[in-house]
């Protein structure tokens, strides 16, 4: 599987001690290296708070380094002995790891920092002995420096020569402080603000702003993180961080920089990520008998309405097991993290987050922020009300955990309020903080049952007042209709058909997606295929073949093996533009293209492979696509042509010759029989 190198989140992390090996420099070249290096430790600014007095001291010392270096450089008649130059390049290993050691601890977390603060005073100490045995061993008589250096060496190296690693009491004193405080987290206490607050200045967190930057370090802390219970530890911190900001802080403005990407099509999703069957980000990717991926979801779906084949090659499944892709869900999940997008895991989210365990002061945490955060919409002054709501938007995208809590302490009636509100702002926060919810699944039944929520959520699809809620209703409908009684529910209504397709036709491309991805999991369910195709489902993917040509292909397919010759009639317009993804299309959009040009052959007639037939160069179009496409598209190429070369001899299933005749033909749909017009001729058919 390809993937993108884009697709993987950067680390903060510097290489470790290990990573650094000898320069085997030239002695000029050596010691120009080793001033520079002295010289950008020494611009580092100090740390303020935890471990202050090893970053001073250390920054100190390469400061002195300097000047015995500068010294040497200055002497040019001194040939440096095999032992001096060796131990000028393990000093040059030795500086290299206090640099970014140095870094780590000024670019990191406070908090991990705080609750490592043994472990990394200890690798101060090492360093420093480490250095203060390359200056034992430095042969200083032999290097031509000048008395005042000589004696400044000699003080540096009795400088190094510490016995013990220095713990800073405030430091171990404040450590214990945070540790007490989540135990009594653990134990469903809540923190007291005013210690709360005193343990957040301490570590300079003074604002919701250094809130979050903390909560992103952590973030990329866990995933450095090697072992279970250390990522689990990390995530409990999140969760104190995530509290503190939320009490002590208050809420976030919406101007604060929050990037949109709660769409569920917002962003380019790479092209392995989705499924086959919905073209939608795979929560839970499994394998079926023909080693093929799917969303778990889409083909449990597939297999329940009685199919026993691989949707993708066509293939009789040998089982119906599903064998968990987990290599791909650790891919997927990592690119949802970089992308800071919603991805839930097939166990309950509520107690694992991005695959890790969370332990009871982690769950604790999100309770109780969740509570804070909807005691506090309940009780708002509307002036203040978009922020607490804008809160809760990013508390349920950030902290997918947090989901269950959220809708556990009442905020969706609390919500729905807000969809009909005429601050668009407000409205597109309380929708989009609908749709984080409804990725919960036990959340899904509770939006359903409440009262409003749905027809809410409808009305911002038909009138939202920007694209932005519009799409993101959309992406809620699409969520809840992963459930078979409520993609029913939903799709017997018109208003939700038509927002669809209003979405989809006139929408910017993000919200286009939002709408198409929606219509083709309702176009799943036959009953509702009807009602799309007298919404005009065929002349809106008709117009996105251009634009959106994978989304529109597959739910035009879709559509006419569902929709019966109705779908397939109203179809007749759009084969020259199937023509021209068969030639120009991705490999995904061709494959969608041929399987539903043979559906619409074999259905609609002569009059439809005529049409085919006129389109210039079709046959080498099909030569190409069974040397060069999918193994489907192959399948599906190889099937057309014979279609063709059957019309083109008098052989088509109906008598025709050279589609010179009237196609009349029928095929049922729900059992009906029903007159329609069939395509530009006029003729009346029945089905």
């Amino acid at each position: 599987m390809a993937v993108s190198p884009h697709s993987f989140p950067p680390r903060k992390r510097r290489p470790s001690a290990a990573a650094f090996v000898s320069p085997k420099l030239s002695a000029p070249i050596l010691l120009e290296s080793l001033l520079s290096l002295c010289h950008e430790i020494s611009a580092i600014k100090p740390l303020q708070f935890i471990l202050k007095r090893y970053s001073i001291s250390m920054i100190r010392k390469s400061r002195l380094l300097h000047i015995f270096l500068q010294d040497l450089r200055r002497n040019p008649t001194v040939l440096l002995s095999a032992s001096a130059l060796l131990c000028l390049e393990e000093m040059y290993i030795v500086l290299q790891r206090i640099k970014t050691l140095i870094e780590d601890c000024s670019n990191g977390s406070k908090m991990w920092l705080l609750t490592q603060n043994q472990s990394i005073a200890n690798n101060f100490h090492e360093l420093t002995l480490d250095l203060s045995t390359l200056l034992d061993i430095f042969p200083v008589k032999d290097a031509g420096l000048t008395e005042d250096v000589e004696e400044l060496f000699f003080l540096l190296r009795n400088q190094c020569s510490e016995s013990a690693a220095f713990l800073d009491p405030r430091d171990e004193d404040l450590r214990l402080s945070v540790m007490n405080t989540i135990d009594r987290i653990k134990d469903e206490i809540v923190p007291d603000c005013a210690e709360l607050s005193e343990i957040f200045s301490m570590i300079d967190i003074r604002d919701s702003s250094s809130c979050r930057e903390e909560i992103e370090n952590l973030e990329d802390e866990v995933q450095n993180q090697t072992d279970e219970k250390s990522r689990s530890d990390m995530i409990a911190l999140i969760g104190l961080v995530r509290y503190a900001k939320c009490v002590l802080y208050g809420a976030s403005t919406a101007e604060s920089g929050f990037r949109r990407s709660d769409s569920i099509s917002d962003l380019p999703v790479p092209a392995d990520f989705k499924c086959p069957i919905n073209l939608d980000l795979m929560q839970d990717p499994v394998v079926v008998a023909t080693g093929h991926t799917y969303d778990r979801a889409a083909i449990t779906l597939w297999i329940e309405s009685g199919h026993n084949t691989c949707p993708k090659t066509g293939q009789t499944l040998a089982h119906t097991n599903l064998i968990p892709n987990r290599g791909l869900k650790n891919l997927i999940a990592m690119w949802c993290r970089q992308e800071r997008v919603p991805f839930d895991v097939a166990e309950s989210n509520k107690e694992r987050v991005n695959g890790v365990t969370l332990n009871k002061a982690a769950l604790e945490a999100m309770r109780m922020t969740a509570s804070f955060l909807v005691k506090k919409l309940a009780t708002s002054a509307d002036y203040s009300v978009n922020d607490v709501v804008y809160e809760l938007r990013v508390l349920a995208k950030t902290d997918p955990g947090s989901r269950g809590f959220i809708a556990q302490a009442g905020a969706v009636p609390l919500l729905i309020r807000y969809l009909n509100s005429d601050n668009p702002t407000l409205q597109v926060n309380a929708v989009t903080t609908v749709l984080n919810l409804s990725i919960f699944e036990a959340n899904k039944s509770l939006i359903m049952e409440t009262d409003g929520a749905l027809i809410g959520v409808i009305e911002v699809l038909r009138s939202g007042a920007t694209w932005e809620a519009k799409g993101n209703a959309a992406a809620t409908i699409f969520s809840l209709s992963s459930i078979h009684s409520y993609r029913r529910r939903m799709g017997r209504k018109s208003r939700v058909i038509r927002g669809l397709l209003d979405l989809a036709k006139n929408g910017p491309i993000n919200s286009k997606r939002d709408a198409l991805v929606t219509i083709l999991t309702l176009a799943n369910d036959r009953e509702i295929v009807g009602r799309l195709i007298e919404g005009g489902v065929m002349e809106a993917v008709s117009h996105l073949m251009k634009s959106l040509p994978e989304e529109a292909v597959t739910i035009l397919e879709v559509v006419v093996r569902k929709g019966g010759f109705v779908a397939i009639a109203s179809g007749f317009y759009v084969i020259k533009k199937l023509g021209s993804v068969l030639r120009e299309g991705s490999d995904r959009a061709r494959e969608s293209a041929a399987a539903a040009l043979v559906t619409m052959c074999r259905q609609g007639g002569s009059e439809m492979v005529a049409e085919l037939a006129s389109i210039a160069g079709i046959e080498r179009v099909m030569w190409e696509l069974m040397g060069s496409g999918t193994a489907r598209g192959r399948r599906k190429a190889a099937s057309l042509l014979r279609i063709l070369r059957r019309w083109s001899a008098g052989l088509d299933g109906n008598g025709g010759a050279g589609g010179e005749s009237m196609t009349m033909t029928s095929s049922r749909m729900g059992g009906d029989s029903n007159p329609i017009v069939s395509s530009s001729r006029g003729a009346i058919v029945h089905v």
